[in-house]
């Protein structure tokens, strides 16, 4: 009987524990080599690193559009800007999740 019970407590704290993890708008990590060669860290884990890499690429990207436009005394296009730090910071993350050892699949 005191088994069961601390099965069933166990059982419920997984679920628990695991019902915070879910996020319908992550990214789906997927391990490279996970029998040989395990990730570095865990998904939840490596996507918050991987996350706050490429929010600093992001701003790094759109300091060095407006240095290049500063410099070349072109106007600033803020569609131009924000598709080159878009897609600085996008590069940045998916650099990264490698690194950690995971591909990633976008939904």
């Amino acid at each position: 009987m005191l088994r069961s019970t601390v099965q069933a407590l166990a059982l419920c704290a997984v679920v628990a524990a695991l019902a915070g993890c879910v996020d319908a708008n992550a990214p789906i990590l997927v391990p490279v080599a996970a029998p040989f060669d395990p990730p570095l860290n865990l998904p939840g884990i490596a996507h918050h690193i991987c996350t706050a890499d490429g929010n600093f690429m992001y701003r790094e990207a759109k300091k060095q559009y407006e240095l290049r436009a500063g410099m070349t005394g072109y106007p600033i296009d803020p569609a131009e800007e924000e598709a080159n730090a878009t897609a600085a910071a996008h590069r940045q993350y998916v650099t990264c999740l490698s690194s950690q050892g995971y591909r990633i699949y976008d939904r």
